[in-house]
């Protein structure tokens, strides 16, 4: 009896098992297929013409749950895409205004978010916030316009891929690199070993490579000549007064002056020009 009871104990907490995650599951589900509708919603409530898209956190090619994308802590090239279709198909939006605060990103994610911006027909402003580097200053400059603090951190245009190398720690930790390999370069960048000459030269060049491509992609945006962009591509940063002077952006100025730049560029007043300040995804997926 004793057993039998206990068996009938253990599939009931089975049972309620099942039900409980077939529940979770089922609101997942539920809450996506609502999130999506809601996603395919017009950005304007008819009252905005501006939408607004804070392009936050570190450029990456794809989300997940450790990157967070939704809540500011990544953003990628979907994300941004998708807003801009939103945009495009919104016949209340006059213009797009990124808000950016970035420190970068990976290129190929920067450049397909640059691309993406210089395609639609929609025109946008950029107005960078505390820092537009690196990658995210790839994206800004694809903008129609662009704007900044003056204490705003601009440029950084170049490329990195340095890391730690560990084969003395790991040689005091009495740890020994077994390379095993099918071609010479096949671990190339290992930190469990020093780098060759031959590695470094190698991985120098293809760096280059794509900081030859960096200054171009910003010498076509902002249309500046190659060698002014060649000379201030050092990989620093530099404040907003001194990124206009550069012909890094177009205008000192936050929200206000923006306001001002987008009544100009619609020909309207000023008081008409509202914007649709953006609403961040309720699940992170």
């Amino acid at each position: 009896m004793k057993t039998s009871s206990l068996t009938k104990e253990i599939i009931l907490v089975i049972v309620k098992a099942v039900v409980l995650i077939g529940t979770f599951f089922a609101v997942i589900i539920l809450l996506s297929i609502f999130l999506s509708t809601k996603n395919n919603e017009n950005i304007s409530d008819g009252t905005c013409n501006i939408a607004v898209y804070p392009l936050e956190g570190v450029i990456l090619p794809f989300s997940n749950f450790s990157s967070l994308s939704n809540f500011g802590l990544s953003v990628t090239p979907k994300d941004v895409e998708d807003f801009i279709s939103r945009a495009e198909n919104d016949k209340n939006i006059k213009g797009l205004l990124l808000e950016i605060n970035s420190p970068g990103g990976t290129p190929v994610a920067s450049e397909r978010i640059a691309k993406r911006i210089k395609s639609t027909k929609l025109p946008v402003l950029g107005l960078a916030g505390d820092v537009t580097a690196s990658g995210a200053y790839m994206v800004a400059a694809a903008t129609d316009r662009l704007l900044a603090s003056a204490m705003s951190d601009i440029g950084s245009i170049g490329v990195t891929m340095s890391y730690l190398e560990e084969s003395k720690k790991n040689e005091e930790d009495g740890i020994t690199y077994v390379q095993l390999t099918s071609g010479k370069f096949k671990d190339i960048g290992s930190p469990n070993r020093p780098i060759t000459d031959e590695e470094r030269e190698k991985l120098e060049s293809d760096l280059q490579m794509i900081h030859d491509e960096f200054v171009q992609l910003v010498s076509d945006y902002r249309n500046l000549p190659l060698d002014k962009v060649k000379e201030i591509a050092d990989g620093s940063t530099m404040p907003g007064r001194k990124a206009l002077e550069a012909g890094l952006i177009d205008e000192i100025g936050g929200r206000q002056e923006v306001k001002a730049a987008w009544a100009k560029i619609l020909d309207t007043d000023e008081k008409n020009v509202v914007f649709c300040e953006y609403e961040k995804p309720i699940l992170p997926f």
